[in-house]
């Protein structure tokens, strides 16, 4: 990606008049159609981000990189993703730095994967279907290019029925049972790791707590992250009416020595 100007290969998001947002890959000699006209994409490669654009009907467009969260809303997916009002969290509670050793399963379209590896994860994943690892891997390459590929590492395989690997750091599930992988993950992290499952109902939170407490796990703690924006426009200020409640129940513990 080059901060001098778009290049072919770049990812673009077009905001048009009404903040509608678009996801762009740009090709020599490529168009965007919309119902606004047509935008050239050689009209796009050279400019700075943060330009404006018109379409040949006049339309105007910004366009910008996007951001993680921009690419991850509207990149292909194969699968539901973990919507960015969770990712940033789970950063957090999984304690995540450069250089860690994750495991991660459940990979769906990549979102968890790239933001981890966007914060300098190396990742080792297990995913029982292919065209999810492949939709993973392809998300990730155009979101943070290809050198990022060389941190992860993903095999078509079942967490349920173990785990090959040792020493992880840290372990991050999205999966319907994450309960069938504590026993595995009580052999594969290290001492002192951290143990994160993202479940969308409270009795998999439940079963998941009950299954670490059986297997040397403490420090257990279950949230969920509510996300209200609000609405501002000179005096009228206001929640707005729609807001991101609930999606998933986020629970992470440590395990200890015993």
């Amino acid at each position: 990606m080059s901060e001098k100007g778009f290049t072919e290969g770049d990812q673009v998001l077009l905001i048009d008049s009404k903040k509608r947002r678009y996801l762009v890959e740009l090709k020599i000699a490529g168009e965007f159609h919309t119902h606004t006209g047509v935008v050239s994409h050689d009209e796009i490669i050279g400019m700075a981000d943060g330009s404006s654009v018109r379409s040949n009907r006049g339309g105007v467009f910004s366009a910008v990189r996007p951001t993680m969260s921009d690419f991850i809303l509207k990149m292909p997916r194969g699968a539901q993703v973990i919507y960015p009002k969770d990712l940033g969290p789970i950063l957090m509670l999984a304690d995540l730095f450069p250089g860690a050793r994750v495991f991660e399963s459940g990979i769906g379209s990549g979102a968890l994967s790239m933001t981890m590896l966007r914060a300098g994860a190396n990742i080792t994943g297990y995913e029982i279907r292919e065209d999810f690892a492949e939709r993973a891997r392809k998300n990730i390459k155009d979101a943070l290019g290809e050198e990022a590929l060389e941190r992860y590492h993903i095999s078509i395989s079942d967490a349920y029925e173990g785990i090959e690997e040792k020493d992880f750091d840290r372990m991050v599930l999205d999966l319907p049972e994450p309960w069938n992988v504590v026993p595995h993950a009580k052999e594969s992290l290290r001492s002192g790791g951290i143990i994160l499952a993202y479940t969308p109902s409270i009795t998999q939170a439940v079963k998941f707590k009950e299954a670490l407490e059986e297997n040397s796990f403490a420090l257990i703690e279950t949230i969920e992250v509510l996300n209200r924006a609000w609405h501002i426009e000179g005096p009228a200020v206001r929640p707005d009416h729609r807001m991101v409640a609930h999606t998933a129940f986020l629970t992470h513990a440590r395990l200890l020595s015993t």
